[in-house]
């Protein structure tokens, strides 16, 4: 094909981020996507739009929504994220060995990507969901992730492929990158592909790579991951089966981050083993800390109430793989499960109920009942019931005397009837990826830079190890993703 100044292989959010920005800089640009256009868009679509992004107060948020009616303002408290929150939730996540030259970018560059990702078209709505209403009605926000986009991950996607569209970038789909090309100079001049069971070289000034991590491969998963992975259900698109990344390596480029780690959360044992753009979210359990997990032994296994949810919810899963079977419980009370959000609602949940605890214990297949019930009845009786709950802030309600304790929010469960949704991993992005320097050149493994070859989204390795903050993944596809379409233009004029 004849040559472009850019050449952009992933169509997900940082791919549209970085073949946006390129053309803003006047490059000519082509994108390469693996799916077809109705599966189009990479994990971006399966995500629910929440981004994570500095912001000051009510006004920045007003910036990003659009006015604020005087009910929203008087009803609700915004609060504010500042640098210094964003730095420290990176840092505690993920156990301070986040690459500190990415998290700058990530941070600093944060709040005006998500200006620029708004007049691109994408419109964003006030995070609602998942803040604390008081018994009084208002809102109060936690920080963080202020606001979503109008449609999910898929309005974030919608929105980017029209403003493509608008400046006269091409996409072409069904088309699957199989190598790397070099010029003469071992300048990255293209990309060979397969598109309708053809053979097809693409050529290019640089190549901007973003075409997701190996979080749909069993076989890599098992490689990196470790036994067992290979059993996780996935909860994005079906085509991030790592050959962007196979074919980098291959190249020379350096691997860098977190091979072993990825982003995985409690997920319905119900769901299939790989997800669909109908279900989107749907089969997410995230409610555990208003309750109680237990796998198959009966036994309580993990802090439920560590931390806000937005900051221990993408390690769950992982736990979870590692009991027996795969699979665990979330345990609640007719009061705890008045706070469940609506998608543990659905037809297809993996939902038992019964009106006594030995009742439900029966309906758990495999479950050690009488372990079961003695875990609950001691849970109970730990209950720091001399605290009040405050679901608004770590509330420092927890136990007493249990070998794992629950830190905050804990309730006794003792109103019937009782509810119990079993629950498996659920993998959504792989951690682990390729060196990039802070133009997001990619790196060889001698150390220098592949003249031509640039990387974003999550096919980057080093800013997240063992966990990451809510809403911090798709803003890092569209952080680094501009990073690389600027770069890349940068180069293809000189």
């Amino acid at each position: 094909m004849g040559e472009t100044d850019i050449l952009v292989v992933g169509a997900g959010l940082a791919g549209l981020s970085a073949a946006l920005t390129a053309a803003e800089q006047g490059a000519s640009v082509r994108i390469l996507e693996r799916a077809p256009l109705e599966e189009r868009g990479g994990n971006t679509r399966f995500s629910n739009g929440a981004m994570r992004a500095v912001y000051n107060g009510v006004e920045d948020v007003a910036a990003l929504v659009g006015e604020l009616s005087p009910e929203e303002r008087a009803n609700t408290d915004f609060g504010s994220y500042s640098r210094e929150q964003y730095y420290d939730d990176m840092g505690r996540v993920t156990q301070y060995r986040s690459d500190s030259d990415m998290t700058d970018i990530l941070v600093e560059q944060s709040a005006d990507t998500m200006l620029w990702l708004r007049a691109q078209g994408v419109r964003f709505l006030p995070l609602y969901e998942w803040q604390y209403r008081t018994p009084e009605g208002k809102v109060i926000f936690s920080g963080g992730s202020a606001v979503e986009a109008q449609g999910g991950g898929d309005g974030v996607s919608g929105a980017l492929f029209r403003a493509a569209e608008k400046r006269g970038i091409e996409i072409l789909y069904e088309t699957r990158m199989t190598g790397l090309l070099r010029d003469a100079d071992g300048r990255i001049a293209g990309v060979t592909a397969v598109q309708n069971g053809r053979e097809v070289s693409f050529r290019a000034r640089a190549v901007v790579l973003a075409t997701g991590g190996f979080e749909a491969s069993p076989e890599m998963r098992t490689r990196y991951l470790g036994p067992g992975w290979e059993l996780a259900k996935v909860r994005g698109s079906r085509f991030n089966t790592g050959e962007g990344l196979r074919i980098a390596l291959d190249a020379g480029a350096m691997p860098h981050g977190h091979w072993s780690g990825c982003h995985s959360a409690s997920w319905d044992l119900n769901a299939p083993d790989v997800n669909t753009l109908d279900l989107g979210t749907v089969f997410k359990r995230d409610d555990f800390l208003h309750g109680i997990m237990v796998n198959r032994d009966g036994e309580r296994f993990v802090d439920e109430g560590s931390d806000i949810r937005a900051l221990t919810y993408a390690r769950m899963g992982r736990t979870v793989l590692a009991q027996p079977g795969q699979v665990a419980w979330q345990i609640y009370d007719a009061q705890s499960a008045r706070l469940l959000h609506g998608e543990y609602r659905i037809r297809q949940s993996a939902r038992f109920r019964a009106d006594t605890l030995e009742e439900l214990a029966g309906k758990l297949e495999g479950i050690d009942t009488a372990k079961f019930l003695a875990t609950v009845t001691a849970f109970n009786a730990a209950v720091r019931d001399d605290i009040p709950l405050d679901l608004g802030t770590k509330d420092g309600r927890g136990t007493r005397g249990l070998a794992i304790p629950k830190s905050n929010w804990a309730t006794a469960i003792v109103e019937p009837p009782f509810e119990a949704y079993a629950v498996t991993c659920g993998i959504t992005f792989t951690f682990g990826g390729l060196r990039i320097d802070p133009q997001g050149q990619v790196v060889d493994i001698d150390g220098h830079i592949m003249p031509g070859l640039y990387a974003a989204g999550e096919m980057v390795g080093g800013l997240f190890y063992f966990n990451y903050p809510g809403g911090s993944g798709l803003m890092s596809a569209a952080v680094f993703g501009r990073l690389a379409g600027q770069s890349a233009a940068a180069a293809a004029r000189s």
